[in-house]
């Protein structure tokens, strides 16, 4: 029960999915539960696949084999999944990009990065990442729909993953009094860790089922990569993360993610095994 209660501190705080009412009372919350929630952020990573799933797939079975339906599907999915999580992890993007880009001092790119006004390196990194975004999940698309599925899957809960070894290895540096991300800063045990890994265990072994090994082992070398540069630049320029540094390296490590599964399936080819029925 208490883990369940961390589940669905986590589906509280990551996504815009009510949990409200007498469901908010039982699981109650602490700053102690919600470091504990950290390590089923991942978890929350199988519901918003699960919304992207559904309207990728449902959009693919009313349009049918048309041009641009590999397109206007992940353009919807993707409002979906913004509409789930509240542009949570786009917003933080926008504000590193805003914060990096137009500031050179480490004061000064946190101080940045702590207004909420979307400035013109957010606004570009937003387009530029939503465009990276249409691009992939289409192009997967057009090679099948089995191979877009299983790669939204994968990408969603493994790209929220690498965020928590950034809270693992790295100081929090972002306004304590004000952060939201600081009570997950605090301490994220070895037993988190492992928690959340255990989460991203199924769709890896199930992606390797259905997409081959070799694809998911480049995809998940090219999420890696994203999420490690990411770590290296903050380490490097602010000497530690806030929480919009968590929400860049999820956008990051995702469409890397996307891109890995693409270019296995350029370079090898992927036959995709149905290991559910599509359309």
């Amino acid at each position: 029960m208490q883990a369940l209660r961390h589940y669905l501190l986590a589906v509280q705080f990551f996504t815009r999915i009510p949990v409200s009412g007498k469901l908010a009372d039982w699981v109650g919350y602490s700053p102690a539960m919600l470091r504990a929630s950290a390590a089923h952020f991942p978890g929350v990573g199988w519901l918003v696949a699960a919304v992207a799933l559904g309207v990728y797939a449902g959009i693919a079975a009313l349009l049918g084999a048309q041009t641009f339906t590999p397109l206007a599907a992940a353009v919807l999915s993707t409002i979906a999944t913004v509409m789930v999580t509240g542009g949570f992890h786009e917003d933080g993007l926008a504000d590193v990009a805003d914060g990096m880009g137009g500031g050179y001092q480490r004061e000064r790119v946190l101080e940045i990065m702590k207004d909420s006004r979307v400035g013109a390196f957010g606004a570009m990194a937003l387009v530029l990442a939503f465009a990276a975004k249409f691009a992939l999940l289409a192009q997967l698309g057009s090679w099948g729909l089995a191979v877009v599925l299983w790669a939204m899957l994968g990408g969603h809960v493994l790209s929220r993953f690498w965020p928590l070894l950034a809270v693992r290895s790295l100081p929090h540096v972002g306004d304590t009094a004000t952060s939201k991300s600081k009570p997950l800063a605090d301490q994220i045990s070895l037993g988190a860790l492992l928690t959340a890994l255990i989460w991203c265990v199924p769709p890896f072994v199930l992606c390797s089922m259905a997409l081959g090994w070799r694809a998911i082992a480049v995809a998940t070398l090219c999420s890696a990569i994203g999420a490690c540069w990411m770590w290296w630049r903050f380490k490097q320029r602010l000497q530690g993360f806030t929480g919009d540094c968590l929400g860049a390296i999820q956008q990051v490590s995702e469409i890397a993610f996307y891109l890995g599964i693409a270019i296995a399936a350029g370079r090898f080819g992927i036959q995709p095994v149905s290991l559910w029925p599509v359309p």
